[in-house]
Order: C-alpha cells, then structure tokens, then sequence
C-alpha cells in the first residue's frame, strides 16, 4: 500500500486512541507507573528485571560472559518482565527506571542499593565493576566506547523504525519503510567496511561494544529479527556475518539469550534465572516432556 496524501497534522495533537499495531495497548504519552507491584529480590546482590529482546540479551550475555571469566560476584538473579502485559509500568520497575523500559539492574552489593537503567548504561557500569570487556588503554577504550555509543544511538532505527514499520504498523506504507530500509542497509555497511579490517568492534579483542551489537545487527543477520534476512539481503554483507556467527558460537552468549525469553523456540526459553543450574534443569525438564 502506498502512502495516502489526506492527512493533516493538527495544531496541537491530542491522545485519543491507541495507535494500532502491536503493542498499541501498552503504548501511551505519559511516564510513571500504572499499577502497584513490588519487584522480586533473590539471592544474589545483581537483580536483572527484563526480557530478552535485543536489548535485554545484550545483558545477561554480558553477565555470563562475566561468570565465565570466574567473576563470582556476576551471579544474578535474573526476573521476567512481560512488557506485553505492561509490566514494565508497575511501580517497582519504574523505581528502577524511570523510563519504563527493559532491562533495569539494581546493584544490593552497594550501599544504598545502586540502579542502572538502559542497556549500554548497565554494559559499561559491569564492565567498570568488574574490570572487563573494556579496554584500559585510553585510545582503544576510546574507540570502544564510540562503538558502544553508535549502537545506541542507531538500534532505534532498526527497531522503532525499520522493524516496526515493515513488521509491526497495522498498515503496510512505502516511504517509511524505504525511508528506514535504506538506513539500516547503511547501517550494515558501515558495520561491514569496519569488520572487513578488524576481527572485533574495537579491534582485536571482543568487548561490551560487540555484545551490544551483536544483539542487534549480529541477530538480525542470523534472521532472527523481524524476519527480514531475505528483505534485506543480509548475506551480501560477508564481514558482518563472519563476526556473527563467530559470536553466536560462544557458549555464553547461546545462555545469555535463553535468560528471560518467553516467546520462539521453546527449547532456547529460561523465563527466569537464578543460578547455573537452572540451564541443566531447563534443558531437561523440557527433554523429559518430549518424551
């Protein structure tokens, strides 16, 4: 369907009714908290409230990537929040972040308590913790950091642009799916002239820049987001893929996708996450229901 020319913004707009498309019942003008609902607290002195989009991968990989260094004081608690049920508005998350948005970490092993909100806020505040994945040499920290940043600052038109306008919007529309095609495809590219010279985002070693990457760019040319991998010709970028699938082999990064999932292949879902153990009792529990 092409875009119809009738439409007129008004002076002043004015919230009269949800805006269609997938999650429409949770979308909304205003900030603050809906309903009361306190957060669970486990053992551990992380706290990770969140769901395993894009964004919230990008965490709990980092988290058993830090456990897998032996980083002891990495162990978290890992809790669902369904932002499709608007989760995300009860009281206690909004505690934590204002903004109403996965993931949210609480840090108990300070005192007070310390909150970390937005993904590459809490990458860099682990990182810092626990003196990993960032490099400590100023220019290649830098360079790090400038990666870090431009996912950040780009994800949002691969996802609330791209991936809501051509899988999510109600209605099919040609300019802004061109119009966020085209940029994504850009994005691609600078990704891929990048990688063809460097084995990793900041250069020799992987860090917090890769993992907040990968979770975007990395999963979408795998074709496991908006399934748009054909769409988008992903297999023409050969860099980007390389550093892909070489990630996606780590055995870390195949458990930091499993913690909070709730939707997909059942046999990659661990709603919650407590302890190690809970990927051996997951995994069985659902062989032993295939049986």
């Amino acid at each position: 369907m092409s875009d119809t020319p009738d439409y007129t913004p008004p002076a002043v707009w004015k919230w009269e009714s949800e805006s269609g498309g997938t999650f429409a019942k949770i979308n909304r003008p205003i900030a603050g908290p809906t309903h009361d609902k306190a957060l669970k607290v486990g053992k551990h002195p992380l706290q990770l409230y969140s769901l395993a989009t894009p964004n919230g991968v990008k965490v709990t990989v980092m988290l058993e990537e830090l456990l897998a260094l032996g980083h002891s004081g990495a162990e978290y608690d890992a809790w669902l929040i369904d932002i499709s049920e608007g989760d995300q508005f009860g009281s206690g998350f909004v505690a934590v972040n204002p903004n109403s948005k996965i993931p949210a970490l609480m840090d108990h092993s300070t005192t007070p308590p310390t909150r970390v909100f937005e993904s590459g806020a809490i990458l860099l505040y682990l990182a810092e913790k626990f003196g990993a994945f960032l490099p400590q040499e100023h220019g290649a920290r830098t360079e790090c950091l400038n990666w870090l940043f431009w996912q950040m600052g780009s994800a949002p038109y691969l996802g609330g642009g791209f991936g809501h306008f051509y899988a999510y919007a109600p209605e099919k529309f040609e300019y802004p799916i061109n119009r966020f095609t085209m940029e994504v495809k850009r994005q691609l590219d600078v990704l891929d002239r990048h990688l063809a010279d460097h084995a990793y985002m900041a250069g020799a070693d992987y860090t917090i820049a890769d993992m907040a990457i990968w979770a975007w760019y990395g999963q979408l040319v795998l074709g496991r987001l908006y399934s748009a991998a054909e769409f988008l010709d992903v297999e023409s970028y050969t860099h980007v893929m390389r550093w892909a699938k070489e990630i996606d082999a780590r055995p870390t990064v195949q458990r930091g996708r499993m913690v909070n999932r709730s939707f997909g292949d059942p046999s990659m879902q661990l709603h919650e996450r407590h302890d190690a153990s809970d990927f051996e009792t997951s995994t069985q529990d659902k062989l032993s229901k295939a049986e």
